[in-house]
């Protein structure tokens, strides 16, 4: 696999953050960096396919958006309805079943089969590896994946993951087990 290409700077992921950037509020540098990280994964894994990669650019800026828009735990629906929304209202043309599966389908354990698989699986892969911080590879170098996250440090995105859980839960544990129960897809 050729080395892991990195872009500092994706017009379309600060476009579609715009309207959400104050809601995001402190958790938006974070979330930001982990957008960032999870697109240069994906597009890694599709060899930088320029046809796929505004929907993996808007999937990924959707994709845990409904744990500020909604702020709910269970958060891959509303995440997929918002993006829905926005790609009628302000007409990107996306393929609506594409962006969906992306979305939905991003914590989805094992491999994925089924319609837009190549798209759907880049995505699965990518967060994995930035949900794990590494630990999964997904066939990634250690070196790559150390790359990508020096080139889009953490900025707490992980600590905000588990306050969000302690907040919209009640505790760590409920709000683990909330989110478990609610994104983890078999």
């Amino acid at each position: 696999m050729p080395d892991i290409l990195i872009k500092t700077n994706r017009l379309r992921v600060e476009t579609l953050f715009e309207p959400y950037r104050s809601l995001i509020g402190k958790d938006y540098d974070g979330y930001r960096n982990h957008v960032y990280r999870t697109i240069t994964y994906a597009m890694h894994f599709l060899n930088q396919s320029p046809e796929l990669e505004p929907l993996v650019e808007t999937a990924f800026v959707y994709h845990d958006i409904g744990l500020w828009t909604d702020h709910a735990l269970a958060y891959l629906e509303p995440s997929e309805a918002v993006a829905l929304e926005d790609n009628q209202k302000y007409g990107w043309g996306l393929d609506p079943d594409a962006l969906r599966g992306a979305i939905h389908w991003h914590h989805k354990i094992f491999r994925y089969r089924g319609d837009h698989q190549e798209l759907i699986e880049a995505c699965r892969k990518g967060d994995w590896i930035d949900a794990t911080q590494g630990w999964m590879r997904k066939g990634l170098s250690r070196s790559a994946i150390a790359k990508v996250e020096s080139a889009f440090p953490n900025c707490g995105f992980h600590q905000s993951l588990m306050r969000l859980a302690r907040e919209y839960g009640g505790s760590t544990i409920v709000g683990g087990y909330k989110v478990t129960r609610g994104i983890v897809k078999w």
